[in-house]
């Protein structure tokens, strides 16, 4: 545990604990990295629902209606969890959910399209609650100086824990088809592969991580009578109080402008998660076990960009880091929508990886810096509905694109481009000394 410099941590942050918090994200990654990005994707499109032309339109239709329910409730959830100081076992709730649904998803076979859009719908949305209330942390667990360089942390051990789900997925795929089995028969046992790695993997996150939350006044009162109307108060308090966050958001303007600077820029990358290895094998050709070895190489590049980009945009800022993740996705759709030899694809999904793990951790970090600190659960609650928001616009766009252009995904990929060009041009307008001090006298 060597790798966390006590330096960079709050007064009382053990470096174990900042272990336990950065293994959640190793955890959560297989759920994005095999279910969402590299295996169940292309296999809803082409087992699940059978090649229809409606595939990959009612793919991302699924994402979407899941990421509305996220944006309705995530902002909710994480102003309940300030009030009761029970983020983590908020947490806990949502990551027995996203584990029980995912290993679900190993019963989905063509024709379940039902099935499969219902579990996807629920386990995304598990995944998502939790991916915004670990991210809550973190002001807890880092000085304002080092926001940048911890979540770096926490980004890049994930890609290492998308790395194993999906390493071993590949690995029991590659001994399943020398055996002679079909997707339909090896694809559901990678789900249950990363249904246990997540569960285990989340182990050191509850053993180590603490609630520093108290629990305000009105929870106390609820705790105490542990009455359902005084639940129901507490729940109540915490939706009016998530209407005063988002006023508050829009009167600290570089928050507020942050917030669209990340919907469009995460609209691109939610293209990228949701998408890849359906772009890879429906416009590129590839097979199973070649988009699996893609989206692994594109998550080593993904751990060193969270990694190396955490420390750089510490000693650079936070939005300059931000802006050259942007230029850089640009740049990767154009490479791969211009793409006719698999050489240049690669490098360009290459170039994607490095992108993502900087780009997200930037983010994240960004934040933590403009938030006040009594609200931060309410205030990465607002972003992520803003994530959430950007991945049913992404996602959607894309499958429109293909559907009406009878599945030109090149076409559909080189106007993702857009979405990274509108959050350069915003970020712009973002001042991080002013939204800093503006959140310190709120």
């Amino acid at each position: 545990m060597g790798i966390f410099d006590r330096s960079s941590l709050n007064d009382g942050v053990r470096p174990r604990e900042v272990f336990g918090w950065a293994m959640y994200d190793f955890a959560n990654s297989g759920y994005t990295t095999v279910v969402l990005t590299a295996v169940f994707s292309a296999y809803f499109v082409g087992v699940v629902a059978d090649n229809a032309p409606w595939a990959t339109f009612a793919w991302t239709m699924t994402l979407a209606i899941s990421a509305i329910l996220v944006m309705a409730l995530a902002p909710a959830i994480g102003a309940f969890g300030d009030a009761l100081g029970a983020k983590k076992r908020l947490l806990a709730f949502a990551t027995a959910g996203c584990v029980l649904t995912t290993a679900g998803l190993a019963l989905a076979q063509t024709g379940t399209v039902a099935l499969a859009v219902a579990l996807i719908i629920t386990s995304n949305f598990f995944y998502s609650i939790g991916e915004s209330l670990i991210a809550a942390f973190l002001p807890e667990l880092a000085k304002p100086k080092d926001l940048g360089k911890v979540s770096g942390w926490g980004w890049s051990f994930g890609y290492f824990g998308g790395m194993l789900a999906l390493g071993l997925s590949l690995a029991y795929v590659l001994s399943a088809k020398a055996g002679g089995a079909t997707a339909a028969q090896f694809v559901p046992v990678t789900m249950l592969i990363t249904a246990v790695i997540y569960a285990l993997a989340v182990v050191p996150t509850f053993l180590w991580l603490r609630e520093r939350a108290q629990p305000q006044p009105l929870a106390l009162i609820a705790d105490e009578l542990a009455q359902p109307e005084a639940v129901s108060s507490g729940i109540r308090a915490s939706v009016q109080r998530l209407g005063q966050t988002w006023r508050s958001a829009r009167k600290l303007q570089d928050f507020y402008r942050l917030l669209l600077c990340g919907t469009c820029y995460h609209a691109g990358i939610s293209v990228v998660i949701a998408l890849a290895a359906i772009y890879a094998q429906e416009a590129m050709k590839f097979t199973e076990i070649e988009t699996m070895t893609l989206i692994f190489l594109v998550n080593i590049a993904a751990a060193l960009g969270a990694f190396a980009f955490g420390y750089a945009q510490d000693r650079i800022g936070h939005k300059r880091a931000l802006a050259i993740t942007l230029v850089g996705w640009v740049v990767m759709t154009l490479l791969a929508g211009m793409s006719t030899t698999r050489g240049l694809f690669w490098v360009a999904a290459t170039l994607a990886g490095l992108c993502m793990g900087s780009s997200q951790s930037a983010g994240r970090a960004m934040v933590g810096v403009l938030a006040p600190a009594r609200r931060v659960g309410e205030f990465y609650g607002i972003w992520n509905m803003a994530v959430r928001l950007a991945s049913i616009i992404g996602p959607v766009t894309y499958g429109a694109i293909t559907w009406a252009s009878a599945g030109n995904h090149r076409m559909a990929i080189i106007s993702t481009g857009a979405f990274f060009v509108a959050g350069l041009l915003l970020l712009v307008a973002v001042d991080m000394k002013r939204g800093h001090e503006a959140a310190l006298v709120y």
